[in-house]
C-alpha cells in the first residue's frame, strides 16, 4: 500500500514538473482568499539574466508602496509586483527604462515589431458626386423669333446624333434673308461692264451669306438653298452634338423669342466626379492622379479616371477642398447626380515605419516602448510623419532594426507609469529636475 502511495506522489510530481516547465503561466498560484501570486523570487531570476535583480516589489494600484519582499499590498491587499534593478544614468542622462519579466510579457501577451524601412502606401477614401462634363453640355436657341412648325425631338431623355433634325421653324426675317440671299447670288452670277460693279456684287453675296451663318443657317443648308433656288418657308434646326436631351422647352406651335432655351443636350461619354478632400488629406493629391470609383449598383466593379481640378478654395464649414476627377463613360453606366465611393491611392515611397499599434498617442506626445532585451524596456518620445493604411512613418527618435512592443503596450504603459518612467521624461523635456527612480524601501502611504 506504502509503494502504490509513493508510485502516485511520485507521478504527480512529475506531471507538475512537465507542466510547468511547458505552460510557465500555471506557476501563477491562488491564495486562499482568491488572489493571483507571483512565481517565487528565485524562479523569477532565473528566467532573467543575474544582472536583472529585483529591486523591490511594488503594487499596482498603489505605487507608493514600495517593499523589499514579496507580500501583499498593506492597503488593498493585492500581491506585489517585482521591479527589476537597472543600470544608473549618467549625470545628464534620463532614465526612462524599467523591467517587466518574461512571465508577465507572456501574461499580457505581449508582441513585437522591427522598426524597418516598408513601401507605404496611403489611401484616401470620399464620397462623390457625379455630374455632367461641361465642355460637352450645350443649349439650343435661337437668335431669330419665330414659330415650331414640325417637332422632331418630342420628350426628354432621348438621344440625338449630331446634325439630326431637331425641329422646324417659320420666320419672316428668316425667309427675307434667303431672297436676299437669291438676288445676291443672281446677281453676282450676271454680266457686269466694269471691275468695281462686279466687286460690290461679290461684296453683297458675302453679306447676305454671312447674315444667315450669324443666324446659325450651316454651310450645307445654304448650298441646298442655292440648288432649290427659293426661299424655304420652313427652316429645320439641327442637333449642334450627339447626346441626350435633358431638358425640353419646345412644343409645336409655340412662339420662340431670340435667346429662347429651347433644348439642353449633354454629352455623357465623359462625366464628372466631384469628391470632398479633407483639409489635411490635401498635401497627397496632385493634378493627374490616379482615382478609382465603386458604385454600390455595380457590386464589385471598378472604373478609374484623373483628377483633373483641384479648386483654390476651402469650404469653410465642411473644411474640405473639392477636386474634380474625369471619368470616361463609354456604356452610360455613370449617370449624373449619382452617388459614388471615390479611392485615391498615394504612394509614399519607402519609409522607416512602425505598425499604428505600435504607437500610444497622449494627444501632445507619440510614445513607444523599445525592448532592450531581458526584460527591460525603454519608453521613447518620437515624431511620426505620414500615416498609411497600416503603418506609420517615423520621422525622428528610432532606428532601424530597433523592437517595439506592437501589441498589449497599454498594459506596459501601466508598467512604465507604476514606475515612474513617464513622469521623468516629461519632467526632463519640461526642464524640471528630474527625480532619480526610486530606491528600494519600506512601504509609504
Amino acid at each position: 500500500m506504502k509503494s502504490k502511495t509513493f508510485i502516485s506522489a511520485a507521478a504527480i510530481l512529475a506531471i507538475a514538473l512537465i507542466t510547468a516547465l511547458l505552460y510557465p503561466g500555471w506557476l501563477l498560484q491562488r491564495n486562499d482568499a482568491g488572489h493571483a501570486q507571483h512565481p517565487d523570487p528565485s524562479t523569477a531570476q532565473s528566467a532573467a539574466p543575474q544582472e536583472n535583480e529585483i529591486d523591490y516589489y511594488t503594487c499596482a494600484m498603489h505605487p507608493s508602496v514600495k517593499e523589499p519582499q514579496p507580500g501583499r499590498c498593506p492597503i488593498c491587499g493585492m500581491d506585489l509586483t517585482p521591479v527589476y534593478k537597472k543600470a544608473k544614468p549618467t549625470e545628464h542622462e534620463v532614465d526612462a527604462t524599467f523591467s517587466v519579466s518574461p512571465v508577465q510579457q507572456q501574461l499580457i501577451g505581449v508582441r513585437f515589431s522591427t522598426v524597418s524601412f516598408r513601401d507605404l502606401n496611403k489611401t484616401i477614401y470620399a464620397v462623390g458626386r457625379i455630374d455632367y462634363d461641361e465642355r460637352k453640355f450645350v443649349v439650343v436657341n435661337l437668335r431669330i423669333h419665330g414659330w415650331i412648325q414640325d417637332l422632331y425631338v418630342d420628350y426628354t431623355g432621348k438621344y440625338v446624333q449630331k446634325g439630326q433634325p431637331l425641329f422646324t421653324i417659320y420666320s419672316p426675317d428668316l425667309v427675307s434673308a434667303q431672297e436676299e440671299y437669291l438676288l445676291a447670288k443672281l446677281s453676282s452670277e450676271s454680266t457686269t461692264r466694269t471691275i468695281s460693279t462686279g466687286a460690290e456684287k461679290n461684296s453683297l453675296l458675302e453679306t447676305a451669306r454671312t447674315r444667315l451663318r450669324l443666324w446659325e443657317i450651316t454651310d450645307e443648308q445654304i448650298e441646298q438653298l442655292e440648288k432649290r433656288g427659293k426661299a424655304e418657308t420652313y427652316m429645320t434646326i439641327e442637333s449642334p452634338i450627339s447626346g441626350y436631351v435633358i431638358d425640353k422647352m419646345a412644343l409645336k406651335g409655340m412662339k420662340v423669342e431670340p435667346g429662347m432655351d429651347i433644348y439642353k443636350i449633354a454629352d455623357l461619354s465623359t462625366v464628372w466626379v466631384y469628391a470632398d478632400i479633407y483639409e489635411y488629406e490635401l498635401p497627397y493629391v496632385k493634378l493627374g492622379q490616379n482615382a478609382v470609383v465603386k458604385l454600390s449598383s455595380y457590386s464589385g466593379e471598378e472604373l478609374h479616371g484623373r483628377i483633373t481640378y483641384i479648386f483654390p478654395y476651402l469650404n469653410h464649414e465642411t473644411r474640405t477642398v473639392r477636386v474634380r476627377i474625369e471619368f470616361p463613360n463609354p456604356h452610360g453606366k455613370l449617370k449624373p447626380e449619382m452617388y459614388a465611393d471615390v479611392e485615391i491611392a498615394v504612394p509614399l515611397g519607402k519609409k522607416l515605419s512602425i505598425p499604428k499599434e505600435a504607437v500610444l498617442n497622449t494627444g501632445k506626445r507619440q510614445i513607444v516602448f523599445v525592448d532592450r532585451g531581458n526584460g527591460l524596456f525603454e519608453a521613447r518620445f518620437i515624431e511620426l510623419g505620414a500615416r498609411s493604411d497600416e503603418w506609420y512613418e517615423v520621422k525622428s527618435g528610432l532606428h532601424e532594426g530597433e523592437r517595439v512592443v506592437s501589441y498589449a503596450n497599454f498594459l506596459i504603459d501601466s508598467e512604465s507609469k507604476i514606475q515612474g518612467v513617464l513622469q521623468r521624461l516629461e519632467a526632463a523635456e519640461a526642464g524640471e529636475p528630474v527625480a532619480a527612480a526610486p530606491p528600494p524601501s519600506q512601504h509609504q502611504h
